[in-house]
This record gives C-alpha cells, sequence and structure tokens, in this order.
C-alpha cells in the first residue's frame, strides 16, 4: 500500500511540473497593462476592441472606409512603448507608403478600416496582433507596437 501510495504521489508530482513547464507567459495581460502604462503616462484615453487593439481617432476621415482586399496609402510612424522608431514612412519628402491592408499586420488589418482617407488614427497593438513571439528587425519578440497612422488613400 505505501509503494501505491509512493508511485502515485510520484506521478502527481511529475504531471504538475510537466504543467507548468508546457505554461507560457499570459501576454495579452502583460500587453494591456503596458498599453494602459502608456495611456497613462501620456494621459491618452483609447477605446478598445475585444481582441486587445486599442485605437484613438483624432480624425475619422471619410465615410468610405478600407477592408481587407483595399489597397491603402498612408503616413505612418511606428515605435514601442519606449519610444523607440522602428519604421515610418517618409514625411519629410511628402512620400507616404502603399500597400494592400491583406499584406499587414493584424492590427493594421482590424484598426484601419476604422477609419476612412483622411483620417488619423493612433493604434496600440498587442503583440498577438502585430509580430508575436518572432522578433523583427527593431523590434523584439513579443512587442507591443504603437503606430500614428495619416490615412491619405484607399483603392479597391
Amino acid at each position: 500500500m505505501y509503494s501505491k501510495f509512493i508511485i502515485f504521489s510520484l506521478l502527481l508530482v511529475i504531471a504538475v511540473s510537466c504543467k507548468k513547464a508546457d505554461t507560457a507567459p499570459d501576454f495579452s495581460a502583460i500587453d494591456k497593462s503596458i498599453i494602459e502604462g502608456y495611456l497613462n503616462e501620456k494621459n491618452l484615453t483609447a477605446q478598445s476592441t475585444p481582441s486587445g487593439l486599442y485605437y484613438i481617432i483624432s480624425t475619422p476621415g471619410a465615410s468610405i472606409h478600407p477592408t481587407i482586399n483595399s489597397s491603402v496609402t498612408a503616413f505612418y510612424r511606428g515605435y514601442l512603448a519606449n519610444g523607440t522608431i522602428f519604421d515610418q514612412s517618409t514625411y519629410t519628402t511628402n512620400t507616404p507608403a502603399t500597400f494592400p491592408l491583406a499584406n499587414v499586420i493584424k492590427g493594421w488589418q482590424e484598426g484601419l478600416p476604422l477609419i476612412g482617407a483622411g483620417g488619423k488614427i493612433k493604434l496600440l497593438i498587442p503583440s498577438a496582433l502585430g509580430y508575436g513571439n518572432v522578433a523583427k528587425s527593431g523590434i523584439p519578440l513579443n512587442s507591443v507596437l504603437i503606430f500614428d497612422i495619416d490615412l491619405r488613400a484607399i483603392s479597391k
């Protein structure tokens, strides 16, 4: 009887240990904390979607909004919550970027349809809607991404 108890106890310890090893950090909670900290620090008020995307619309733009099948032309600046800029279109030469919405990160795919051409939006994108656990040039893995976007044109 005693040996069965020891075997059962060992199996229980192994099962619990395996469970802990398989548990990944909850980046949605970490990302939410980073985003809310950024908003508080900058004294900003944002809305959020069920996916965890936060956004601030400063100019709603035209009534026609892009869809996943649209190409968009925009000026933008992408940076981390600490202010490090990792990408931007060229405001100085007045050259916006144009690309299919289907080819960008999920945060843009969800956020840009909230405004029309001529609209301006700030997107605070949790890592799951950005690059997730993949590091990109200038972007560490599991990073919250912030974009200031000036949507200039939409084409179908």
